[in-house]
């Protein structure tokens, strides 16, 4: 579905846009995006939004505040700052992980959708900016954070038809990303390029997983059924650490080679970590941030541990010190000038804090192995099944509920 392509590593200075550069053993690099290229690709993105705005509102005025809607929406998101840095992969822009990449038919349906909620639009909207979908109970590991751990390795309820008919129908409904995660979707090679292969190209494809058995080929062979991005699971810089949380020899091998195949692959990657109490520091997090850097990963996502799946029960709740040392470390490592250089980091809970959650049906939900629809996946509220024929109205008594945490 999508064409390969390579990648320019230089970001030391404003090159052509048409200008890539090779790495000497064959793969790709990422381009990471800041000073004067990014102030360019940034002012054609705001051009282009424009042109948006003006296709869809005739009131001058509503152009201006439509597009004042749009930079409070990004910033509500990203952070209250000036966009310093982008990332551009398989030629689109990506300023973070739940936007899609700038500037496909993709893109421009969100950006119509998010301004159907400034002002009513006339066109075919997205019902969801992303949905996870589980598709396997099974897993190789045991992760001491594990969401689905009630449910891990039981018997499959879900089959290969019925999860085809799951994705179709949120392409349906208009759905942005869709998220494939488990279980370790990694370990059913072979049902990921059937939903990847019999999907259409309305919607970016990602896979949440622990980098099981991720090698070249087979993040070749995903790309090449389609798949836009990873989350690879890394919850430690230390590999002895890592694996004992996980409780899988290889799993810290797995997901930093995992990464660096999906990246020399043309694929967006992103690690994702659950930040513990104990881990918290201004040391173990730069720490971090340089060996997913040494990776050459476009973002890393931040993820609070909730009393969820294994975690249930357990007080895991972050204190407000480290909150306050997390939140600090965020808007330092995506604002500042010295970390150009760096991945971008998402960061739900800093954004959830000052503006709520927009899961829970809103934007988001989390389909389970059972196609039970949930809240999110650490949000187990069930509220109705994608597969009944009363599914819609299911919905919208879920998305009138909400988010039941924030």
């Amino acid at each position: 579905m999508n064409k390969s392509t390579t990648f320019d590593i230089n970001i030391s200075t404003a090159v052509d846009e048409q200008q890539y550069e090779v790495l000497t053993n064959g793969s790709y690099s990422p381009v990471k995006i800041s000073g004067l290229k990014m102030n360019w690709v940034h002012l054609r993105l705001r051009i282009s939004l424009m042109r948006i705005i003006i296709g869809i509102y005739s009131n001058p005025l509503h152009w201006v505040l439509a597009f004042k809607y749009l930079v409070q929406l990004r910033k509500k998101f990203l952070g209250d700052f000036m966009l310093k840095k982008m990332v551009k992969v398989d030629g689109k822009y990506y300023m973070g992980l739940y936007t899609p990449g700038w500037n496909d038919d993709i893109y421009k349906k969100f950006i119509i959708s998010e301004l159907n909620n400034f002002k009513k639009v006339e066109r075919s909207l997205l019902r969801f900016n992303h949905v996870y979908v589980a598709v396997t109970k099974k897993c190789p590991l045991q992760c001491d954070h594990c969401y689905a751990w009630d449910i891990l390795n039981k018997k499959e309820q879900l089959s290969p038809d019925d999860l085809k008919y799951i994705v179709e129908k949120l392409q349906q409904m208009g759905t942005a990303q869709i998220h494939l995660t488990g279980g370790e979707p990694l370990i059913k090679p072979e049902l990921l390029f059937q939903l990847l292969e019999s999907s259409n190209d309305t919607t970016n494809f990602w896979i949440n997983t622990s980098g099981y058995k991720l090698t070249h080929e087979r993040a070749k062979d995903l790309k090449h059924a389609g798949l836009t991005g990873l989350f690879i699971s890394l919850d430690h810089f230390d590999e002895a650490t890592h694996n004992n949380f996980r409780k899988y020899k290889d799993a810290y091998y797995w997901a930093t080679n995992g990464a660096k195949n999906a990246v020399a692959n043309g694929l967006v990657v992103a690690l994702s970590l659950c930040v513990l109490e104990d881990f918290i520091s201004e040391e173990n997090l730069l720490t971090y941030m340089k060996l997913a850097k040494e990776l050459g990963v476009s973002f890393v996502q931040f993820l609070e541990p909730k009393e969820v799946g294994h975690y249930d029960g357990k007080q895991v709740s972050l204190s407000d010190e480290k909150i306050k040392i997390l939140e600090s470390f965020f808007l330092k490592m995506n604002f500042s000038n010295d970390y150009l250089d760096f991945p971008i980091i998402n960061y739900h809970g800093y954004y959830q804090r000052r503006q709520g959650c927009y899961a829970g049906g809103n934007r988001s939900m989390y389909v389970d192995t059972d196609g039970n629809l949930n809240a999110c996946p650490f949000c187990h509220t069930s509220s109705g099944n994608i597969l009944d024929p009363n599914f819609e109205n299911q919905l919208e008594a879920m998305t009138k509920q909400g988010c039941p945490t924030y």
